[in-house]
């Protein structure tokens, strides 16, 4: 009896001996390689649902990995009979955040001065001749997130969005946060990590229903790490005091002016035009990196009276308090509870995953799932919406017990989803982290909660966020529902922003330079605070 293979939800049944590879050609599935799949470009990874026992020990190429991660050349059907289930780094199915929405009119007043431009039929760049050409001039804004990615292509002459995509990071075989995958890329030669987000940017842009050679420069936001990781820079230096890029390093001594990159494509070797130009957004400092930068240009922080908080909540959680006046950053290692890492139960935003909880008036469970299935487990909004619901009838005290003396919670018997006290625990001290670094925060800045004007959640996690449910557990101030602005992905806005509007990427450049970073383990009450966060009660106010 054949065993039967799934990649990628694609099935068939096939003989011992033959590769995972080999099922995926059969498949129709495309894994990337770059080595004619002789196991050293070490690129086609799998992830094994199901089945591992069915396929072959691991060989030496696949030292690097743990887990359920195989690489797809390497491994082989060892039996004759069985099922095995497994997937590309390349989940099609998860919901990514890939707009922005209630940001401020100005941000929209963005002065149109692209760095490529045509006269005829010749492309430029900076004004120097780069091609010619009759098509479209297009460039590329993606935003490198530790979980996910986003492209979004633009028509340079039109200002209009032409194309877009999503996808996964597929470095999550490296580790789910920026310290893991810190630790991987040191520990582990061949740049690996930046060789896998290569390999899958370059199929999302050849899937795009665009020629990806009429793209002349793409801005590239992200955290520090995924930044430098992209731009192939050493990234040991962000993982230890004083968590500092090597750009910046570089800056302060005198070595550079700026901590934004600018790399010509052929030491890429994506599959947009070769004489293209790759641009990475500065970094404002430590682990507030390129992609909070674009935040700032989203919002037009710059030019803003009011005083203004933005909060993107995440592994690592970035905040920024200001107005055009003065602004100060700091960011939170908070890890990836919130997005389903270390819980139980949890999941990413994928099809299955409950992202809405509510008990009726007969405290029966109401469960709403990510395409109308049958549940898999909690994504992060759905554990803030258990939190609170487990609070609001007192069956959770602000400890995180059951008040009934059981250790779980389930949401659904029948599929085995429970939210246990070890997992409140963990997203307790996520919240904690959160909750620290926004009261330090302000505390620095020298104001209240109740002097904000308004609260930016940006992110995708915020984006389906409720509120109320919030403000309930602690994870976000107890402020007028109305003061809260739920921006969706505000990064890949501000780096569209900055790869139409060369005069805007200048500002930018200029007002990173002013905010200093407020480095919370310094504070001598962080530990307080972070055990007051670690309670599921309402935000005070910063003293």
């Amino acid at each position: 009896m054949p065993v039967r293979v799934e990649i990628n939800l694609q099935k068939a049944e096939v003989a011992a001996g033959i590769t995972l590879f080999q099922c995926g050609e059969k498949l129709g599935v495309r894994i990337p390689t770059s080595c004619r799949k002789n196991g050293k470009c070490r690129e086609c990874l799998l992830e094994i649902s199901s089945g591992m026992e069915f396929l072959s020990p691991r060989v030496g190429e696949e030292a690097h990995l743990s887990g359920l991660f195989r690489l797809a050349c390497r491994t082989k059907i060892a039996c004759d009979s069985g099922q095995v289930t497994c997937s590309t780094l390349k989940r099609g199915s998860i919901r990514i955040e890939e707009s922005s929405e209630d940001l401020p009119l100005s941000a929209f007043e963005v002065p149109f001065d692209p760095a490529v431009t045509r006269e005829g039929n010749q492309i430029f760049l900076d004004r120097i001749p780069i091609a010619v050409s009759d098509g479209p001039i297009l460039g590329a804004a993606v935003d490198i997130g530790t979980t996910t990615v986003v492209v979004r292509v633009i028509d340079l002459e039109t200002k209009k969005t032409v194309a877009g995509s999503s996808f996964e990071n597929p470095q999550r075989f490296g580790g789910t946060d920026v310290l893991a995958r810190i630790s991987f890329d040191t520990k582990n030669k061949g740049k690996l990590l930046r060789r896998t987000l290569l390999g899958y940017l370059s199929q999302c842009l050849e899937d795009l229903p665009i020629d990806p050679l009429n793209i002349y420069e793409m801005v590239i936001a992200g955290n520090a790490t995924m930044r430098d990781l992209f731009f192939d820079l050493k990234v040991e230096s962000i993982g230890q005091i004083p968590y500092r890029s090597l750009t910046e390093h570089e800056m302060l001594a005198g070595k550079r002016e700026t901590t934004s990159l600018s790399v010509p494509n052929r030491k890429f070797q994506l599959p947009i035009h070769p004489n293209a130009r790759l641009y990475g957004l500065p970094l404002i400092g430590s682990h507030v990196g390129a992609d909070t930068a674009a935040c700032l240009l989203a919002i037009d922080l710059d030019h803003e009276e009011r005083l203004v908080a933005l909060m993107d909540i995440g592994t690592n959680t970035e905040i920024i308090c200001g107005n055009r006046k003065r602004i100060k950053a700091a960011s939170c290692p908070a890890g990836p509870a919130f997005e389903g890492g270390a819980i139980n139960c949890g999941m990413p935003a994928l099809e299955g995953a409950i992202e809405k909880v509510v008990f009726d008036h007969e405290d029966r469970v109401q469960l709403t799932v990510i395409g109308g299935k049958e549940p898999v487990g909690i994504c992060g909004s759905g554990l803030v919406d258990t939190l609170s619901e487990l609070l609001r009838l007192d069956k959770m005290n602000a400890s995180g017990r059951y008040s009934n003396g059981e250790d779980k919670f389930y949401l659904n018997r029948e599929f085995d989803i429970y939210l246990s006290e070890n997992d409140i625990s963990e997203l307790a001290q996520a919240k904690g982290a959160n909750v620290a670094g926004l009261q330090i925060l302000l505390k620095n800045y020298g104001v209240r909660f109740d002097r904000l004007d308004v609260f930016y959640l940006a992110g995708g996690f915020a984006r389906h966020l409720d509120i109320e449910a919030a403000k309930r557990v602690g994870l976000i101030p107890n402020l007028p529902g109305e003061k809260f602005r739920k921006i969706g992905n505000a990064a890949i806005e501000g780096a569209a922003i900055a790869l139409y509007s060369t005069s805007r990427r200048r500002d930018l450049e200029k007002m990173v330079k002013k905010i200093p970073h407020v480095e919370l383990e310094t504070d001598l009450d962080f530990f307080d605070h972070f055990v007051d966060g670690c309670q599921y009660i309402t935000v005070s106010q910063p003293q």
